[in-house]
């Protein structure tokens, strides 16, 4: 099994890991700080290092079990077994990704009652799918989406039993994913103070307060199907 750091700790930038596997197909460490691919958010990349050498990290996916995989870039070297590396992920990158993810919970919040269908989280663009024949206007939500980051809102993570799934199923805003069961426990993210903005089940990276997010254009609504409605965004440019 490998610890993942990100999970209670998205700000971390690095940490020292034991090497458990390694090959071409990844590197498996002990513990990271390397978010894998999942959710619709990319993995990290970044770099290992030890004593006596380095390799460059491109991606990050989920392996056999409870294990995550660091992808290596071609014909890079291989820690050794059991050497303690220290992991540094591609920082700017990586948070990019969470103002992005985070926005994109902020957009969800904006959409009440439509079920999510889809969606992919980029550092330059994103986009969510929802079940839904009429959309708000691209200016209504992007008037929204920036009020609410504006105000700064802080965003927390809190573990609670995963029992709280069959007590209020509503928390699930996606239509085909649910999130995955059997640890006893689940993450979720919580944006609001006083006032709850958005609450759901939730694996990925996310800022400490809205205001991190910077301002964000909605640059399109489409037709994806009788009641799909793609709604994509992207940081807005410098006025």
């Amino acid at each position: 099994m490998t610890e993942r750091l990100f999970l209670d700790q998205p700000d971390q930038r690095e940490a020292t890991g034991a090497v458990l596997a390694a090959g071409p197909e990844g590197i498996v460490l002990d513990r990271t700080v390397f978010y894998a691919r999942s959710g619709g958010q990319p993995g990290d990349s970044g770099v290992l290092r030890w004593d006596g050498g380095e390799t460059a990290i491109a991606d990050t996916i989920k392996g056999d079990g409870e294990t995550i995989l660091h992808v290596p870039a071609p014909d890079a070297a291989m820690p050794p077994l059991g050497a303690t590396v220290v992991g540094t992920i591609d920082w700017d990158r990586r948070h990019k990704l969470m103002r992005m993810h985070t926005a994109m919970h902020l957009l969800c919040s904006l959409i009440p009652g439509a079920k999510v269908t889809g969606g992919s989280v980029g550092a330059e663009r994103s986009r969510l799918d929802f079940d839904l024949p009429i959309p708000p206007s691209k200016d209504q939500i992007e008037a929204g989406l920036n009020a609410l980051i504006a105000a700064d809102l802080p965003v927390r993570i809190e573990w609670v039993d995963e029992s709280v799934l069959d007590t209020d199923p509503g928390l699930v805003r996606t239509l085909s994913v649910q999130p995955p069961r059997g640890m006893g426990r689940l993450r979720l993210m919580r944006i609001g103070d006083t006032t709850t903005v958005d609450l759901q089940p939730c694996g990925g990276t996310h800022v400490a307060r809205t205001g991190e997010i910077g301002r964000i254009a909605v640059t399109k609504i489409e037709n994806k199907g009788k009641q799909n409605r793609r709604i994509s965004i992207a940081p807005a440019p410098p006025v």
